[in-house]
């Protein structure tokens, strides 16, 4: 459980926090009281969570809203210092796969060298308790096989985005090693499969490419209906990520470790299944969900399959997740229903906190 008394009062940075991701977590931690400092790009889309919900208007004080770029290492430092936190997220990152085989440069300068900038940004200030890298599920050495990855697995990635962040675990071991192996933060690396849930707007994302073309009503097409992942709701490594920092500031010999974060074994299933129980879920409310299977000839190398082995954060955090697919599913199309069909900032507030709060 999370433990609201904790972040209360709390000086929180959170890099990305204006992405989709980094915009629940702000609600959440805002919800309990922390006060959060945010440093990132702006949202790319006027339709992300972060400028749906107009988040500075919502969170008054409890969020202080720096654009910047953790490339930048002055600006960061700078940013740090004015924070002052107690406890750190780094979730700032160049997080898309396609995105990478087209940039790839920038995805290492972004989510190598800017970790390296949190972590190294992080060793002036010694009030910091602890610092929470979010990395991805895909920073395994994806064989292909059947096996469900756990922590100690070997490092690798195909794509410039995996191999980045499979470079960014080094980081943080290099660091935790030679840094603050004495003193200092405790820093834990935290790994998710695929999330799922209103507000995500980026491209080629699964959910997103649904509903901008059943928005419209037009046909999604899917490019790999066959490719098996971990599918979660948003709310479920987002726990996570808060039950490890509370676990870092009370004992950080014991936890500043990598973390598995993912879902039961029900929650591990293909793109089409995936896309046809959206669908359904949506044609109950008027949507055609119209989609096809249409592969590319040239689609860049994706893995078949990834699953997690979840067992450590299961028994050493007692964390687990609290929804099923199908629920996941749900509380995504509902988020995304109430913002299609024009609900103002205040309601998709209001409807996250809810959301939130039945995953507390």
């Amino acid at each position: 459980m999370v433990d609201p008394n904790f972040w209360a009062g709390k000086r929180v940075l959170l890099t990305g926090h204006t992405g989709f991701k980094g915009s629940w977590l702000t609600v959440w931690l805002a919800q309990m009281g922390a006060e959060i400092s945010g440093y990132a790009l702006a949202p790319e889309r006027d339709d992300d969570m972060f400028r749906a919900l107009d988040l500075p208007a919502r969170l008054g004080g409890l969020l202080h809203h720096q654009l910047g770029d953790v490339r930048d290492l002055e600006a960061l430092t700078q940013a740090v210092r004015h924070a002052r936190p107690d406890i750190i997220f780094h979730m700032a990152a160049q997080p898309l796969v396609r995105r990478s085989y087209r940039m790839p440069v920038e995805t290492f300068a972004t989510n190598v060298q800017g970790t390296v900038h949190v972590l190294d940004a992080a060793r002036a200030h010694d009030a910091v308790m602890a610092i929470v890298i979010i990395t991805t599920d895909k920073v395994y050495e994806n064989n292909g096989d059947e096996q469900a990855y756990a922590e100690d697995d070997r490092l690798g990635g195909h794509d410039p985005y995996a191999a980045s962040k499979a470079m960014a675990e080094l980081a943080v071991t290099a660091w935790r090693r030679s840094f603050y192996s004495a003193a200092g933060p405790a820093i834990a690396t935290a790994r998710a499969g695929n999330v799922i849930g209103g507000g995500d707007w980026s491209e080629d994302r699964l959910i997103a490419d649904a509903m901008r073309a059943w928005r419209d009503d037009g046909e999604l097409i899917i490019r790999n209906p066959h490719a098996t992942r971990p599918w979660q709701h948003v709310t479920d490594p987002l726990r996570g990520y808060l039950m490890l920092a509370e676990a870092l500031a009370r004992d950080g010999a014991r936890y500043a470790q990598a973390w598995n974060f993912g879902p039961d074994i029900h929650g591990v299933c293909d793109v089409q299944s995936v896309i046809e129980r959206l669908a359904a879920t949506m044609r109950q409310h008027d949507f055609a969900a119209q989609w096809r299977a249409d592969p590319p000839a040239d689609q860049p190398h994706e893995a078949a399959r990834l699953e997690l082995d979840c067992s450590k954060a299961r028994e050493e955090l007692r964390w687990r997740p609290r929804l099923d697919l199908d629920a996941a599913l749900s509380r995504t199309a509902e988020w995304y229903r109430a913002q299609i069909s024009g609900a103002s900032p205040q309601a998709l507030f209001d409807l996250t906190l809810a959301q939130i709060q039945l995953s507390c």
